[in-house]
């Protein structure tokens, strides 16, 4: 899902992460865990910012959401400019303090480093996960790459020619390189794992149809 107000992403994302772990203790049974999956949630610095946020990511800390990955887009940007004027805490000793596993320094613009940090996090079972990464925001655009003229205002026809210069991108509008395509196309995957949950709801059906119902 995607939210609007600033800290209900996090919040709706504990709401979703409490409720995996509900069902699964309602519904799952030995051999057939039908209910097990992580959620995922992206964070900006509005939205640490926001009062909700404290009381969600608290909250999670205490009921150990071990299946809840949080990823923060620290690029230190706000729609008014810096936000090192009003925001200085200290994010990864925050969260730790609420008890969640934090991984500090990830580059956000490196896949490799975020595929480590994800599998980092997916080890840790007893705790939620944060996922600290630093980001350019604007990134590859020369002249507004790190300032807050775009946050949330479009380049314009002259900076998108530029950053697609300084990015080296040779290719059309809306034209995806296939190679690049094939990176995130997740309809084979997300078809196979459709599939076979089917198939394990339809033997738990089988063995609980009282549950099943």
């Amino acid at each position: 899902t995607t939210t609007g107000p600033l800290g209900q992403g996090i919040a709706n994302a504990v709401g979703f992460a409490i409720a995996e772990r509900t069902l699964a203790a309602q519904f799952n049974r030995p051999g057939h865990d039908i209910v097990d999956h992580h959620t995922y949630a992206f964070m900006g610095d509005g939205c640490m910012m926001e009062g909700i946020s404290h009381e969600v990511c608290s909250l999670a800390g205490t009921l150990k959401l071990g299946k809840l990955t949080a990823f923060y887009d620290d690029n230190g940007i706000s729609i008014d400019g810096h936000v090192d004027g009003w925001f200085t805490d200290d994010t990864a000793l925050r969260f730790e303090a609420y008890g969640w596993h934090v991984v500090r320094n990830v580059d956000g613009h490196n896949p490799d480093a975020i595929k480590a940090a994800i599998e980092e996090a997916r080890k840790v079972t007893d705790k939620p996960s944060l996922l600290m990464c630093k980001t350019v925001i604007g990134f590859g655009s020369p002249n507004k790459a790190g300032t807050h003229d775009v946050h949330g205002a479009a380049l314009g026809a002259a900076e998108v020619a530029a950053t697609r210069e300084a990015l080296g991108w040779k290719y059309a509008a809306f034209e995806i390189p296939q190679d690049i395509y094939a990176q995130w196309d997740a309809k084979e995957a997300g078809q196979a794992k459709e599939a076979a949950w089917n198939d394990k709801f339809a033997a738990y059906a089988k063995a609980f149809p009282e549950l099943a119902a």
